[in-house]
């Protein structure tokens, strides 16, 4: 179907796709504020399904976590993401406000089927099977039966009163970004990635819609100001002090004709001027 032939092509909406844990409401808000006109509606999707619905054009744009394929997918890194470890309460990591992933060897570590971390070789002591979910995974530690490694967002998201976690290093790191179809770089798409990277409303780098408007205005006078005034009054005015303004009497200067003078008359700084002979 054709857009022409879509019963909301005259209503306008911009369609953000977003994995779990990531938290839009900032870049929405400031999109309300900015174009009301213009509905943004949130699609949570899977984190590996979120590239293929893009793809599929289910989504104008998506916050997605890396890597992305730039093959027909264009990407711009955000942020990178903390790692942790989500332990019960009373787990012996529970004491410590960080710690290694070596430290973490002997523990039984999940490793659910949607992981977000590219593990070259997971640690810890593998589970008797991988759960489902991240989800899944959670309710499998809050039950004594393992560890979990996750983005720190993913920990939040999962939050349990009888969980906590606690930052480890020396593990892969889990980057979100914003990406969208290479060929559907849309006014709309180029608003929320001013958004998204800060950009203010004034910014010159906005809607190529208004570039072009901007572009338009170049050649324009500025307002309260007539076309050609300024070489007008720059000729005009040059030639009455230069020439009519500057000139008396048989066209001389007048500072000349001063010092002239005539019969009786004073020169050069008001010295009496010689007396004729009488014939």
């Amino acid at each position: 179907m054709t857009r022409s032939e879509d019963p909301t092509a005259d209503s306008p909406s911009f369609r953000l796709a977003y994995v779990p844990g990531v938290t839009p409401a900032k870049w929405v808000r400031i999109w309300n504020e900015r174009l009301p006109g213009i509905p943004l509606l949130l699609t949570p999707v899977a984190a590996a399904d979120a590239l293929d619905v893009l793809r599929g054009r289910g989504a104008d744009a998506g916050f997605v976590r890396m890597p992305v394929d730039d093959e027909d997918l264009s990407a711009i890194p955000l942020y990178t993401e903390t790692t942790v470890v989500v332990v019960p309460k009373d787990h012996l990591v529970a004491a410590a406000d960080e710690i290694s992933v070596d430290e973490l060897a002997d523990e039984i570590l999940l490793h659910p089927l949607d992981d977000t971390l590219d593990w070259e070789r997971p640690p810890g002591r593998p589970a008797f099977e991988r759960p489902a979910t991240t989800a899944d995974a959670i309710e499998l530690v809050a039950a004594g039966i393992g560890l979990l490694v996750v983005p720190q967002s993913l920990a939040r998201l999962h939050h349990r009163k009888d969980l906590t976690y606690r930052t480890v290093t020396g593990t892969p790191q889990s980057r979100i970004a914003l990406s969208w179809p290479k060929d559907e770089t849309t006014d709309m798409v180029e608003d929320f990635i001013g958004i998204v990277r800060g950009r203010t409303v004034n910014s010159s780098r906005g809607r190529r819609a208004d570039a072009e408007e901007s572009k338009g205005q170049a050649g324009k006078p500025a307002a309260g100001r007539k076309p050609g005034a300024g070489r007008a009054t720059g000729k005009a005015g040059g030639k009455a002090t230069g020439k009519t303004g500057g000139k008396t009497q048989g066209g001389r200067p007048a500072a000349r004709g001063a010092r002239a003078g005539g019969a009786g008359g004073t020169k050069g700084g008001g010295k009496p001027g010689k007396p004729r002979r009488r014939s």
